[in-house]
């Protein structure tokens, strides 16, 4: 009967199509003829809006916008720049619109938007302020919205008061514990990688080193926990510890965002290298390998234990004697200062460890921790361990490359702490913002020429900071493309010339945490090891460079895996 009522429907408009004729501009057109034209006469209309939109800048006409999908999970073509463009494009992409300033519009799908490379357009928009006309979108903010609200996501007398309540956590206590925490960590590496006993030996994938530092100082300085290079991913009843959950959240941030709720129950295993299969029964799979239920199981176990932790940093800061030194990871100073602040900017347990209505329609297994989390693990726009780990990588992957710098680095560092001395411490690749209301950005005028031009910038409009267009804008950096350390020699490293950690009062919160981790560790790995590239049979540096340091881009801007030898120093 199916099958019969289905050859009377295609009967049907088989026999009547001829009758289905519309007038279109004058002419008799088909059905189908007649929805493909006004699907294209609506494109048309978009396109031409959106060009209206950014008062005809010059810039690329796009079938979809780069940041949402499908323009970006499409690969970068001529035709759709994809997520990657900015690095893909960074040397040229400018140059051919021979304009800091260059619009997308798309005219499928996605909404149209402005490139920018000027760091003048940069403060105008992301710096924040109380009268500021660009928000950070919430489309911006979704990767970041997994735990709830916190400062990274928040806007105006949101952001204000979130970011008084975190301010006081960050301070040189806590930075001096991030130095001391990152020296001993480093010599647990030693110990625990059988590194003391060796003259020579080689590291596949520097990031595995780098990952578990980050981590490690993480879980130290910012949580507190009493963590060590060795300890197991399983604490000793059998059940996973805080540890092992920390380093599972941290792996599988962008699958709980994407990931139904459903998905994570099944008994799938997620690989390091993100391929999923099933384990064969009664198998023991390789510890790279985790489970999804594991995933929700180290979401809700990392969620329950903030929530104990909350409690007991309230009961022990209510206890404490005033003349008594008390803790100082920035977890315990963030409740602190919440303690200390007055009632109506005080942030409730749910700010603090966050569940928010979004994530429990979405995941209401995976409870979520807010500023807790996020404080910590996002930085600027990213998540803190990939950023440094990422970071470091990329820096000894450069100074294999460059065996100069690396020798100047060392003389420094010789030169301030000796051979045996421990050294002492003094102390996203784009942003996104959308205009809340009709606005004029005041952009300036090529180099050589003074003054600004003011732009009109219409509500909705999306600027985009390109921070890789930022790093090597000409107008800033001489020889941008090359690898040039002096250039930052007698700068400041509260400048905003470091652009990278943003600008502004909303400018990365744990940018010292970070540096101050990177310098303590790179001081001490340096100064002990010479750093290599591993190469390939007949591959050359040149070659090297272009095959591992190249751009991973996701959440954050990093580089696929560093292949490096360290040599043993001669003091």
């Amino acid at each position: 009967m199916a099958f019969e009522l289905l050859d009377q429907v295609r009967s049907f408009f088989t026999s009547h199509s001829v009758n289905l004729k519309f007038r279109f501009f004058g002419h008799d057109v088909g059905l189908a003829s007649a929805l493909l034209a006004i699907y294209i006469t609506s494109r048309i209309f978009k396109l031409l809006h959106g060009i209206s939109a950014v008062n005809g800048l010059p810039g690329m006409r796009v079938p979809f916008q780069p940041l949402a999908a499908p323009g970006a999970i499409i690969p970068t073509t001529w035709w759709n720049p994809g997520l990657r463009f900015p690095w893909l494009w960074r040397l040229t992409f400018y140059k051919h619109y021979q304009s800091e300033n260059v619009s997308m519009v798309p005219f499928i799908s996605g909404i149209p938007g402005i490139y920018t490379s000027n760091l003048d357009v940069a403060r105008q928009v992301a710096g924040g302020g109380h009268k500021s006309s660009f928000i950070k979108p919430q489309s911006a903010s979704r990767a970041l919205l997994l735990w709830g609200m916190n400062l990274v996501a928040a806007d105006g007398d949101t952001w204000r008061k979130h970011r008084r309540i975190m301010g006081p956590a960050f301070n040189n206590k806590l930075y001096q514990m991030v130095w001391r925490e990152t020296l001993e960590t480093y010599r647990e590496m030693l110990s625990a990688e059988n590194w003391s006993s060796k003259t020579a030996l080689d590291v596949p994938v520097i990031q595995k080193l780098t990952f578990k530092l980050a981590l490690l100082i993480i879980g130290k300085c910012g949580f507190g926990f009493s963590f060590n290079w060795s300890a197991p991913p399983t604490a000793p009843d059998g059940s996973m510890s805080v540890q092992e959950a920390l380093r599972i959240v941290a792996d599988s941030h962008m699958l709980a965002i994407a990931a139904p709720k459903w998905l994570l129950g099944l008994p799938f295993r997620r690989s390091a290298t993100f391929d999923y299969e099933i384990p064969p029964a009664g198998s023991n799979a390789p510890s790279s390998f985790c489970r999804f239920k594991e995933v929700r199981e180290a979401h809700e176990q990392l969620m329950e234990f903030m929530r104990s932790q909350v409690a007991d940093r309230k009961a022990d800061i209510s206890g404490q004697d005033s003349n008594k030194e008390g803790r100082n990871d920035a977890f315990t100073l963030l409740v602190k200062a919440n303690e200390d602040e007055a009632r109506k900017l005080q942030l409730d347990d749910q700010e603090l460890v966050r569940v928010t209505r979004e994530s429990l329609n979405k995941a209401p297994n995976l409870p979520q921790i807010g500023n807790v989390y996020i404080m910590l693990f996002a930085g600027h726009d990213f998540s803190y361990p990939e950023t440094t780990a990422h970071t470091l990588a990329a820096t000894l992957g450069f100074l294999s490359l460059y065996q100069d710098i690396q020798e100047e680095v060392l003389e420094q560092i010789i030169s301030v702490v000796g051979w045996d001395r421990d050294p002492m411490t003094a102390a996203g690749h784009i942003m996104i913002r959308e205009a809340t209301e009709d606005t004029v950005l005041q952009v300036p005028n090529p180099p050589g020429q003074e003054g600004t031009t003011p732009f009109p910038v219409p509500k909705g409009v999306q600027v985009i900071v390109d921070m890789i267009g930022v790093q090597y804008n000409p107008r800033y950096f001489d020889e941008p493309e090359k690898y040039k350390p002096s250039r930052w020699y007698n700068i400041s490293s509260e400048s905003e010339a470091f652009s990278a950690f943003s600008i502004g009062p909303r400018a990365c919160i744990g940018r010292k945490f970070a540096t101050t981790e990177a310098v303590a560790f790179l001081t001490m790995l340096l100064r002990d090891w010479k750093v290599e590239p591993i190469l390939k049979d007949g591959e050359t540096k040149e070659a090297w460079r272009e095959r591992v340091l190249d751009a991973h881009l996701v959440l954050t801007l990093g580089v696929t895996d560093v292949p490096l030898r360290f040599m043993r120093r001669r003091k």
